[in-house]
C-alpha cells in the first residue's frame, strides 16, 4: 500500500518539477524495463526535488544521479526503481528493510511510501540530519542511525530486505548475517571502477543464492563515521 504524503506547493512541484514532468520520467522508466507498478507509482508520487539542492531541483526528474555534497550522490531514478523492484520480487512481500547509506533520504522515502518498515544507516552526520528533516516533513516514519553502515543494524535484524547504496569489492559478512530466511539483499559489488548489481537471496534452508545483474556506478562504501 502506498503511504499518503502531506503535500504542499513546494513538494507537489511546478514547471520542471510538475506532475507532467514526473509522468514523463515514469514513461522512460517503463521503456527501460521497470515493470512493478507499485514502484512506478512511488517514483511518480515521492517529490525527488525536495531531496536535492535548490540549484539542481529543476533537474530532479531527469534520469540522472546528482551530487548532494560530501562526495555523495542521489542515485538516478532507474537505479532506485530497479533495486526496489528487486527486493519486492519475492513470493512473500518484505515488511522490514535495512538501507545502508541514507544519503539524501530519497531511497528511504521510496521504500517507506511502499508501506515498508525502513531502517537506514548513514556514516555522514550532516547528510543524515538533512535526510531526517526532509523525511519528517513528508510524514514518513523512518528509523535512522548515524553509524558505519558496513556493520548493519543487528539489534533490529533480521531484515526481510537489505538495500546497499554504495559499492564495495565484496559483500560485508555482517550484512549477510542480518538477512532473514526468504530475504533479499541488493548491492553494487565490484573493484577497479567496475560494479555489478548483485542480488542475494537466503533460501529456506539458509543457503545464499547470488545473481549478478546489470552494470552500475555507485560511490564507494567507506568505513567509519563523520560527525560534521
Amino acid at each position: 500500500m502506498i503511504a499518503r504524503l502531506r503535500l504542499d506547493p513546494g513538494t507537489s512541484g511546478i514547471g520542471l518539477t510538475s506532475q507532467r514532468v514526473r509522468d514523463r520520467l515514469i514513461e522512460r522508466l517503463r521503456e527501460q524495463g521497470i515493470r512493478n507498478e507499485h514502484v512506478l507509482s512511488a517514483i511518480r508520487n515521492v517529490p525527488r526535488h525536495v531531496f536535492m539542492d535548490e540549484a539542481l531541483a529543476q533537474r530532479a526528474y531527469e534520469d540522472s544521479a546528482f551530487p548532494i555534497g560530501h562526495g555523495q550522490t542521489i542515485s538516478q531514478p532507474w537505479v532506485v526503481a530497479r533495486m526496489t523492484e528487486l527486493i519486492l520480487d519475492v513470493p512473500v512481500p518484505p515488511r522490514k528493510v535495512l538501507e545502508i547509506g541514507t544519503g539524501s533520504g530519497y531511497q528511504a522515502a521510496i521504500l517507506a511510501s511502499l508501506g515498508l518498515q525502513v531502517h537506514t544507516v548513514e556514516r555522514i552526520g550532516a547528510l543524515l540530519r538533512g535526510a531526517r528533516k526532509v523525511l519528517r516533513g513528508l510524514g514518513y516514519n523512518v528509523r535512522s542511525k548515524h553509524d558505519d553502515g558496513r556493520a548493519g543494524w543487528a539489534e533490529h535484524g533480521p531484515f526481510d530486505a537489505i538495500v546497499v547504496t554504495a559499492g564495495a569489492a565484496a559483500l560485508e559478512p555482517a550484512l549477510l548475517d542480518q538477512l532473514a530466511v526468504g530475504g533479499t539483499l541488493v548491492a553494487p559489488v565490484g573493484a577497479g571502477g567496475t560494479q555489478t548489481l548483485l542480488r542475494v537471496r537466503r533460501e529456506d534452508d539458509g543457503q545464499l543464492r547470488q545473481d549478478m545483474l546489470e552494470p552500475v556506478v555507485f560511490v564507494p562504501l567507506l568505513a567509519g563515521v563523520i560527525d560534521g
